[in-house]
């Protein structure tokens, strides 16, 4: 059986926007991508961390930092046959004070230590869902400001640039769905399948798995 790891955030975790609460299996795109991959042989493997970055280090919350958790991840689980990777969403807060093109740098790095047991045809790199405008109002998640609104619209296209300089598959799952309203920052159910099925068809037709 082939292992696919499915490496992200709260919006891989499976967050339910404005709770604590995670979406059950069957809702969560990873578990209904690994529901569409039975018949491959695939086992998906899910690790999801909300607030979890690229390369930063939450001064409020431990073992955020993604590239310092791979390493580990990857011996646990080893071997595996194939990656999806969907960072970034984090990297955008205010009081981390970065840019698309710094934060696309964090998940080169990232990719880099995927790369060490994954072959590059074998990795799917996706571009995270858009920001809401209003993220960063104090009903909604004011650890962003109205810049970093800027900054997540500019992540595919350096993303891009490392896809193409590693060699890896990429989409931008901003294609297929968006945020939800009740918190501008996290995938409704819908936005779930709908991602679920867009990776679905880049692992199928790009032979990741």
């Amino acid at each position: 059986m082939k292992q696919l790891l499915c490496f992200g955030d709260s919006n891989t975790w499976g967050l339910i926007p404005k709770t604590n609460e995670r979406y059950s299996w069957g809702v969560r795109w990873t578990s209904i991508l690994q529901e569409k991959l039975y018949d491959k042989d695939v086992r998906v493997l899910e690790e999801g961390l909300c607030g979890r970055t690229t390369v930063f280090d939450d001064a409020y919350r431990k073992n955020r930092n993604g590239l310092k958790s791979l390493h580990e991840i990857l011996e646990t689980s080893y071997p595996i046959d194939a990656a999806v990777i969907m960072l970034g969403t984090n990297d955008c807060k205010a009081y981390y004070k970065s840019n698309s093109y710094n934060i696309a740098k964090g998940l080169g790095l990232c990719v880099d230590e995927l790369l060490k047991y994954i072959s590059p045809e074998k990795v799917l790199i996706v571009s995270p869902i858009f920001l809401g405008d209003s993220v960063w109002k104090e009903e909604f998640d004011p650890e962003f400001d109205a810049h970093s609104v800027d900054i997540a619209k500019g992540l595919f296209n350096e993303y891009k640039k490392v896809a193409e300089t590693k060699g890896t598959n990429i989409i931008s799952a901003s294609d297929f769905a968006r945020p939800s309203n009740v918190d501008q920052e996290h995938l409704t159910k819908e936005g779930h399948q709908l991602l679920a099925h867009a990776i679905y068809n880049a692992v199928i037709t790009s032979n990741i798995v």
